[in-house]
């Protein structure tokens, strides 16, 4: 074997083990795109209600010089920047529709401060001391129901996009910054460290 060939082969083996590491990292970025996108969706005219986009800040003559050295990537981050996440199955939008559908009936609960969004994407019962028996079931059944829904929705997500099991905390995770951030002023959230704070 001459030494040209087992230097192609040497160099044939290292592009292919790159791309077989690059393929096994989570597309964190995407996926929290994806996130953001269904909870607007679910949450409707609220997120422009709340949350205005902020104006693009032309970049500056420093920031310009560097731009095109930014382009230059290597690795799996600059891989991932195209990846579209499944979020169009059947199942999916099905989960989408129903969790749209009850929003309506969550945000008065959300505005008395009756429940918030936690840390692990799900919603939780803060202080239902207010409510008379009637509506203690309602949101008893509504918070079981909604988590119900949206532990389904993560589940679909990860087969959706062929992720395995373990990475279902990465989506709960992921999906907790987006139904934080998109709620409204004074609803109660969980911060990552535990902390249960009114949103400003």
């Amino acid at each position: 074997m001459s030494k040209t060939t087992l230097i192609i082969i040497i160099l044939t083996a290292f592009v292919v083990s790159s791309c077989v590491t690059v393929n096994i990292y989570f597309p964190a970025s995407a996926v929290q795109k994806a996130a953001d996108v269904i909870v607007e969706d679910i949450r409707g005219v609220d997120k422009k209600q709340n949350n205005p986009k902020e104006q693009p800040q032309k970049p500056d003559k420093e920031s310009r010089l560097f731009e095109g050295p930014k382009k230059i990537s290597f690795g799996p981050s600059e891989a991932f920047a195209q990846i579209d996440i499944e979020v169009t199955t059947p199942a999916i939008r099905a989960l989408r529709e129903s969790l749209k559908n009850r929003y309506s009936l969550l945000k008065p609960y959300y505005e008395m401060g009756v429940i918030g969004e936690n840390n692990k994407g799900f919603i939780e019962i803060r202080d239902a001391s207010k409510l008379n028996l009637k509506q203690k079931g309602e949101i008893n059944r509504l918070v079981e129901q909604e988590n119900s829904d949206r532990s389904q929705l993560y589940e679909e997500l990860l087969k959706a996009n062929k992720f395995g099991k373990e990475l279902l905390p990465e989506i709960q995770s992921i999906f907790s910054n987006s139904w934080r951030e998109k709620s409204l002023t004074n609803w109660w959230v969980e911060k990552d460290s535990g902390e249960w704070i009114r949103k400003k």
